[in-house]
């Protein structure tokens, strides 16, 4: 699982032994504006610290990626894409006095300035529900946000704001992270059905399970009011950036932010790419609702259980009938009952905040120069995107198969609402991994092309992986840039840290974001 941000494998080597030592760009001026700014190394360690996955993967030498790539570009007609870079995963950290502030802030600082002059755009902030709200409902603290966006807006930077209703703990191994507000995890230690559980009775605390959206177990508030009420007091807050400052809002449906099921979590070694996942609708609300709908269905044998032959995290397809031919498989009755309901389940929980967001928000969405996006982010799950069942995406929720458009019910769900749809993986290509998981990110990117051409929405991005080299930042910019689609409307780098400002990554990043923020 990507840090913090979504599902991804990573499948690239990872060079330690880097040392900063200076920045050095193709013309005299840029070297001398970046004279004066010593570049510090970033956020190595603290409360927010989290660990990334890595997962079975195949290396190509640098010089095949680039040679492969060496003509993409040629008849891409480059538009101007906005550049994000996203905060450092350990921005934030506790001070004497048990209360949260910004860590390293003169680091922050000088980074900002080296980001400002390099030509990015703007900066990405996940607003944590677990810090603003964290020990009392209704307790709502600004303060730390207020001092970071005045930071960011003061160093000429917009803003792209990540409502964050989830935990990163799980995907930082347990290693720091933000939690979920206290208070909601002391209704979770006598309840632990308030969170998605598997088959095996295990529960997954990064996010409320979608079963109590519309159930008052929250002093008094269901899932949903909590999240509305999140929601309008930012707004009441920020009011002032919005337009100007702040360009770009993504609220959270999901883990890491994403419209998805918690099916593969690598943080407590339940999960390990390429395996399919669990489905993860065993909570007693969930399975209350399966057994309504089973009823309603005329099956209500149908609502005893979820699928029985769906096997485990790390099964391989061809050892699991649910996904293969014959029998009770994904396109019997019941496979289909159970899909649909599955997914169904997913989107109308999507319907339901986004609908509240897009009425907060529809002062502030004129398509003017100063309106404000509305975004939705899913999970880039790629791995057997190339067999029939596509069983890694049915367990994560997206009910999407060789017969069936599963990302379109969920384009058109967004298009009511004028929000875009953000997707990950915008520097893998298909021949960068094992060929033996039919894994297909460039399918996966090429359809939701063709569903945000249907729908009339944006798409946006990001990437999946850490990349500084200069074939998967190339390969970005011809992905945001495709000559059959519309331009990506912005496009956020994930993420900020000291990396980043090595010189040999430095001298491929600064091109990179000044040929996406040009237009030729």
């Amino acid at each position: 699982m990507a840090e913090n941000g979504g599902v991804a494998c990573k499948c690239y080597s990872e060079r330690r032994s880097y040392c900063f030592r200076e920045i050095r760009f193709g013309s005299r001026k840029t070297r001398r504006n970046f004279k004066t700014l010593p570049m510090i190394p970033l956020f190595k360690t603290g409360l927010y610290r989290c660990g990334s996955f890595a997962g079975s993967c195949c290396i190509l030498s640098m010089d095949y990626r680039e040679k492969a790539r060496s003509t993409i570009l040629e008849s891409t007609k480059q538009k101007r894409i906005p550049i994000f870079v996203m905060m450092p995963v350990d921005v934030f950290g506790i001070d004497t006095s048990g209360l949260p502030k910004i860590r390293k802030m003169k680091a922050l600082t000088m980074s900002l300035k080296a980001l400002k002059l390099a030509g990015v755009h703007g900066i990405a902030v996940e607003v944590w529900w677990g810090i603003v709200e964290r020990y009392a409902p209704f307790s709502y603290n600004w303060s730390l946000y207020e001092e970071l966006f005045k930071l960011i807006s003061d160093s000429g930077f917009k803003l792209h704001i990540s409502l964050s209703f989830h935990s990163s703990i799980v995907s930082c191994n347990r290693k720091g992270g933000v939690s979920l507000p206290l208070w909601i995890m002391e209704i979770g230690y006598l309840n632990r059905d308030i969170y998605y559980r598997d088959q095996n009775g295990l529960s997954n605390n990064d996010y409320l399970t979608l079963g109590v959206d519309r159930i008052p177990l929250f002093c008094g508030r269901t899932a949903l009011q909590c999240y509305e009420d999140f929601m309008f007091s930012f707004l009441n807050k920020f009011q002032s950036l919005m337009g100007h400052v702040i360009e770009e809002i993504s609220v959270g449906l999901g883990p890491s932010g994403e419209l998805r099921y918690p099916a593969h979590p690598s943080g407590d070694n339940r999960w390990r790419f390429p395996g399919i996942g669990e489905f993860q609708c065993y909570d007693k609300y969930m399975m209350e609702d399966l057994k309504s709908a089973a009823c309603e269905e005329g099956k209500p044998e149908w609502g005893d259980d979820g699928p029985q032959n769906a096997g485990c995290y790390n099964s391989l397809p061809s050892e699991v009938p649910f996904f293969e031919e014959g029998g009770e498989n994904f396109l019997s009755d019941y496979g289909r009952f159970f899909l649909e309901w599955y997914s169904g389940k997913l989107i109308s929980h999507a319907d339901a905040i986004l609908a509240k967001a897009a009425n907060m928000l529809r002062r502030y969405r004129n398509n003017g120069p100063n309106s404000v996006l509305l975004v939705a982010k899913i999970g880039g799950i790629y791995w057997w995107y190339q067999m029939d069942s596509h069983p890694a995406e049915l367990t994560a929720g997206y009910y999407n198969t060789s017969l069936r458009d599963g990302y379109d019910p969920l384009a058109s769900m967004l298009s009511r609402y004028g929000a875009a749809l953000h997707v990950s993986c915008l520097e893998m290509i298909d021949s960068e991994t094992p060929s033996a998981y039919l894994c297909s990110p460039e399918g996966l990117l090429q359809q939701m092309r063709s569903i945000s051409k249907k729908r009339e929405i944006h798409l946006t991005g990001r990437n999946a992986n850490e990349r500084f080299d200069k074939a998967g930042l190339w390969q970005i910019i011809a992905n945001c840039n495709h000559p059959q689609a519309e331009a990506v409307r912005s496009f956020t780098y994930f993420r900020m840290n000291d990396k980043i400002f090595r010189a040999e990554n430095w001298n491929n990043f600064v091109p990179f974001v000044r040929r996406m923020s040009r237009d030729e």
